[in-house]
This record gives C-alpha cells, sequence and structure tokens, in this order.
C-alpha cells in the first residue's frame, strides 16, 4: 500500500554536511507528521527531528542549529539537512511518516528501511 525510501546516507568527514531525503509513494490521501530518527549501534532508536503538517519543527537538543528538516508535500517527501556533523552522528537514521491512505479512517505510522550515515575520519 505504502513504500518509503530513504536515500543521501554515506560516509562523511566530520564537519561535512549530508542531505537525507525519505520519499512516499502508494495510496496517500493525506500526510501529517514526517520526521527523522536515528539509531546507533548499542543504542535504542532516538527522535532527531520532526515536522508538522503545519510547518512547526522541533529537534533533538544533540543537532539544535546543525540539522533542519523540511518538507515538500507535492512530492510526499521529507528532508533532513545535516551540518557540522560530528562522529557521534553516526547511525542508521530512519524517516517516519503518519500516513492517512485512501479509504480509512485514521492515519498509520510509516517507517523507512534506514539510511546508514557514518561521520569519521
Amino acid at each position: 500500500q505504502v513504500q518509503l525510501v530513504e536515500s543521501g546516507g554515506g560516509l562523511v568527514q566530520p564537519g561535512g554536511s549530508l542531505r537525507l531525503s525519505c520519499t512516499a509513494s502508494g495510496s496517500i490521501a493525506n500526510i501529517y507528521d514526517m520526521g527523522w530518527y536515528r539509531q546507533a549501534p548499542g543504542k535504542q532508536r532516538a527522535l532527531v527531528a520532526r515536522i508538522s503538517s503545519g510547518g512547526n519543527t522541533n529537534y533533538a537538543d544533540s543537532v539544535k542549529g546543525r540539522f533542519a528538516i523540511s518538507r515538500d508535500n507535492a512530492k510526499n517527501t521529507v528532508y533532513l539537512q545535516m551540518n557540522s556533523l560530528k562522529p557521534e552522528d553516526t547511525a542508521v537514521y530512519y524517516c517516519n511518516l503518519d500516513i492517512l491512505l485512501y479509504g480509512s479512517m485514521r492515519t498509520s505510522a510509516y517507517w523507512g528501511q534506514g539510511t546508514q550515515v557514518t561521520v569519521s575520519s
């Protein structure tokens, strides 16, 4: 019914930048909240940033001022611009979207497949 495709991860040196994207396709009537989470080895998955359908954003304290989340509703896509990357940002990054399907009365949460971000010299 819904497919989420992530892209943009990779290996970058400390201080570098990456831009992640996540695009949803399928029988989508509307997308509400969109977010990015990350999971480092041996740690639980944690919120990085979220953006509401109205454009309100919130960020984890550890990424404030360095990361920026945005969305393109026409493309069903959420982005995460990551600047001034640090080794502690190394993790698998997952997008999470609250999606209302055609014919459905409530939203469901969908996860992307994950993309690896490695920050290392």
